[in-house]
């Protein structure tokens, strides 16, 4: 097991990974940039290093600083956390070649699954539904040529995207061609890489993630799904788990599926794999995420499962300790994310309380709220017997929930929690169009 784990990240997830180091006996090194410097995962920390000015690409995604930092520190291994530098398969190479563990994919497993073309033939032979879609396109009129063979509308996304970034619908072949150039500056500017591929539009569907954990002896175990429905210009505001659109078969069939492919390809850690269900109740692999994802915790609240301690025991070579078998379903679990919707000084903070409900957070009192960064502040997350009872527990949370001095999304989360649509289970991706 590792001694010392340096966390090369920021905000709630830093804290939730520090948080699990020292209940582990983990000696915790942060990293921070400049207008980070009084953040809570650097008080948190055993040790913390600077690492550059605000923006993310002079620190946070800096990966030279980042492995000066775990090397002045003696720290064995990086955790990554999600975003920033998480499905960087270069960097967990260097981290490798420098002597010290990613804790994630390997290297060359990362940057074939990281192939959001690639990846739908691997799952597809793995056994899963994949959508129907293009490899990487050569060029405008490739990709006229690849829809027109599809039928409009379709999705035209980037190769390396990720979060929600990187999508566009299409509904004509001309929108294609003046889309097209616009989608690709975009896409290297976002992620270095400007290559585009199309994929068949599956709408309305539900977004259904499978959490999943594996190890280097070859187990492997699903954690159920989550919903994901809830969403802005592809941005995920609310998730749940279990999903009310699941039923009981397709929900055994899923887990089974997607541990079996898990085995197949040899993945060790979290991840995450991605599906549209359709109205007809069929679920499309569309992709699948090579790390910890922010609603991991709405999944361990459900099963007790604590994902980033196995994450970070997977990495040292430590064999999973309990089978599918193991892994209960009881109950339900909502997980509200709360983002700033302007930069701000936090003056009051208030959390909700009571049995089973939770708030990974990075707020303290005086904080500044920077622009630099995502608006992601914190995710409430409540756990009860009942979906009805969760619903319940998660509108009380949310009225006792008190961020003063930032603006948030409190008051939208109240409204779609108690809209009736929600309130029924009756929902998927068209839940919040036109709002």
């Amino acid at each position: 097991m590792f001694s010392k784990i340096l966390i090369a990240n920021r905000g709630e997830i830093a804290v939730r990974i520090i948080r699990a180091c020292k209940e582990m006996g983990i000696e915790a090194v942060a990293v921070y940039s400049e207008t980070d410097k009084d953040a809570l995962h650097v008080a948190l920390a055993d040790e913390s290093y600077c690492i550059g000015p605000a923006p993310a690409a002079e620190s946070y995604l800096d990966e030279d600083a980042l492995i000066t930092a775990a090397e002045a520190s003696g720290a064995q291994a990086i955790h990554p956390g999600y975003g920033f530098i998480s499905e960087n398969a270069g960097f967990a190479a260097k981290c490798i070649e420098n002597g010290i563990a990613f804790i994630g994919a390997e290297p060359k497993k990362m940057e074939m699954l990281s192939d959001k073309t690639a990846i739908k033939d691997i799952m597809s032979e793995a056994g899963l539904d994949a959508i129907p879609g293009s490899g990487a396109l050569s060029d405008v009129e490739d990709a006229v040529k690849k829809a027109d063979e599809m039928g409009y509308p379709v999705m035209l996304k980037a190769v390396s995207g990720g979060g929600g970034r990187g999508i566009n619908r299409i509904a004509s072949a001309q929108e294609m061609r003046d889309i097209f150039p616009i989608a690709a500056a975009e896409a290297e500017a976002a992620f270095s890489d400007g290559s585009l591929y199309v994929e068949k539009l599956i709408y309305p569907a539900n977004h259904i993630e499978m959490q999943i954990l594996a190890d280097e002896a070859g187990n492997a175990v699903c954690l159920g799904e989550r919903d994901c429905s809830v969403q802005r210009r592809h941005q995920k505001l609310l998730e749940e788990s279990p999903s009310p659109a699941v039923s009981e078969e397709l929900r055994g069939e899923l887990i089974k599926r997607s541990a079996e492919a898990v085995k197949k390809i040899g993945y060790t850690g979290a991840g995450t794999l991605e599906f549209l269900l359709d109205k007809d109740g069929r679920a499309w692999f569309m992709e699948m995420n090579i790390r910890l994802q922010v609603e991991h915790s709405v999944t361990e609240i459900l099963t007790n499962i604590d994902i980033v301690k196995w994450q970070i025991r997977t990495a040292a070579g430590i064999s999973l300790d309990f089978s599918q078998e193991d892994i209960s379903m009881r109950g339900a679990s909502i997980e509200c994310r709360i983002n700033a919707i302007n930069p701000g000084t936090l003056k009051t903070l208030h959390l909700p309380g009571g049995p089973f409900v939770r708030f990974d957070t990075y707020l303290v009192q005086g904080l500044k709220v920077s622009s630099h960064y995502d608006p992601l502040i914190g995710k409430l997350i409540v756990f009860a017997g009942s979906r009805e009872e969760a619903i319940r527990k998660m509108k009380a949370a949310l009225c006792e929930l008190v961020i003063e001095g930032i603006d948030t999304n409190i008051d939208e989360q109240l409204e779609i929690v108690s809209d009736m649509r929600f309130m029924s289970g009756v929902y998927d991706l068209t839940f919040l169009e036109g709002r």
